[in-house]
């Protein structure tokens, strides 16, 4: 009976562990007992440049989810895989993890792919700084910014326009700081 166990692998290794196990395990033959291997990641987008830029993040990082049928030969396979440090569980022994709790953390790495994808906000300007518009219709505009709201991704701009300030809400990523 296959059952989830979590592995302890290098931070930044996750993807290779997952490709080393799944080869060795079709060269050994034995896929039939490695199941599935995961590394639990989310997308999300960040503002880079005044670009939004997604990419997955994992949200677990330095662990790999793996469904097995333990037994001696698949033990050996995974721990002595390059960047594997040991299963997570009492002593670095093996212990599996509830169905419900290996669901609830596939089901979350799902959801937040299949969700609108969370937003990493770096901005480097704040309310009260000199800024440009980038793009859209008040391009090459400058004005000062009034307003962020974080949770919809968007700025207030008061904007010059004829002698006359005009607030003008932008996304983050139409503006950039005046150096």
């Amino acid at each position: 009976m296959s059952r989830w166990y979590i592995i302890h692998a290098y931070s930044g290794f996750e993807n290779k562990v997952r490709e080393s196990i799944q080869s060795e395990a079709r060269r050994l033959g034995l896929e039939q007992l490695v199941e599935s291997v995961e590394v639990p990641t989310e997308k999300v987008t960040e503002i880079r440049r005044g670009k939004k830029v997604t990419s997955d993040r994992k949200f677990f990082p330095g662990y790999v989810l793996a469904k097995l049928t333990m037994s001696d030969d698949v033990y050996h396979l995974v721990k002595n895989t390059p960047k594997v440090t040991g299963f997570l569980g009492p002593n670095g022994k093996p212990q599996a993890i509830s169905e419900a709790e290996a669901a609830r953390i596939l089901n979350t790495k799902e959801e937040a792919a299949a969700a609108a994808p969370k937003a990493k906000i770096n901005v480097d300007y704040e309310i009260g700084d000199a800024v440009k518009v980038l793009d859209g219709p008040f391009a090459s505009f400058n004005g000062v910014v009034e307003e962020l709201d974080f949770d919809r991704g968007r700025v207030k701009v008061g904007v010059s326009i004829f002698g006359r300030a005009t607030p003008v809400e932008l996304e983050f990523e139409q503006v950039e700081r005046v150096k």
